[in-house]
């Protein structure tokens, strides 16, 4: 094996996830071993070990064209096994609560563009198989979500799986989806959000500020979201320990075939 073998096969990653904002793979990340942070581009990646299972990670930022960015050098670093588009969604139909999870059969944008994955899954309390939808903005009202579900007949909406599904489609990288719903049919999401949440999913505090000072109860809907942002991403981590023994099964001690 030549020196070049060697760091090619250090670099490999098990399975890779592309995720839009930090905080949507915090909780897994933490539950990860030997974790290293790196950046590339725009772009910053963390590898580990979970379970033996080689991961790296790649936080895209928002959006359809960052998140199509990121995978390409996600899969041109790690040459990875398999790519999971992560994160967080919007639920678009009345049974897909704050806390599900959506695994993606269809994952369609609002422009007819659409991808089959091949992904069968059991049905499980609080967990839905079906189409994911990629919109071009942030769906912020019950209102926009009923009228996506009735044209699109889709579980969730997020910003990035469709750009995730089809450079893994172009590059033959197999590719699953899994979302988990942050905001659901019960309640619109903050006006505030847009102005404070930057492109890279970071929050803009000069923003924040001017929101609260323009509307003093947005601070509690801030929170609240950011509450709700973090036991959902810990419900992420639960569902993601499942999948990644599924993709990669080998003993759960150490060390992968």
């Amino acid at each position: 094996m030549t020196p070049d073998d060697v760091q090619t096969d250090r670099a490999h990653a098990d399975v890779a996830v592309v995720c839009a904002l930090p905080i949507e793979l915090a909780p897994f990340l933490a539950r990860c071993e030997r974790v290293r942070k790196y950046v590339g581009g725009p772009f910053v990646f963390r590898g580990g070990s979970y379970d033996g299972v080689r991961v790296a990670v790649v936080e895209s930022g928002v959006g359809f064209a960052r998140a199509r960015r990121a995978t390409e050098s996600l899969i041109l670093a790690h040459t990875p096994d398999w790519v999971l588009s992560c994160g967080f969604s919007g639920g678009l139909m009345p049974h897909t609560k704050i806390g599900d999870v959506v695994v993606g059969t269809e994952v369609s944008d609002v422009h007819g563009n659409s991808l089959e994955i091949g992904v069968k899954m059991a049905a499980q309390p609080g967990v839905h198989a079906g189409r994911l939808l990629t919109a071009d903005s942030l769906v912020q009202t019950v209102a926009e979500k009923q009228q996506l579900a009735e044209r699109w007949q889709a579980l969730a909406v997020d910003l990035e799986s469709l750009a995730v599904a089809q450079v893994c489609s172009e590059r033959g990288t197999r590719f699953m989806a899994v979302r988990a719903i942050s905001d659901d049919l019960s309640a619109d999401l903050p006006a505030e959000i847009l102005s404070v949440l930057g492109n890279t999913g970071s929050m803009r505090v000069g923003a924040a500020i001017g929101a609260v000072w323009k509307r003093p109860g947005s601070f509690k809907d801030m929170w609240r979201l950011r509450e709700t942002a973090v036991q959902t991403s810990e419900r992420l981590a639960d569902f993601l320990d499942g999948v990644l023994k599924q993709l990669c099964p080998q003993d759960v001690s150490g060390s992968a075939d």
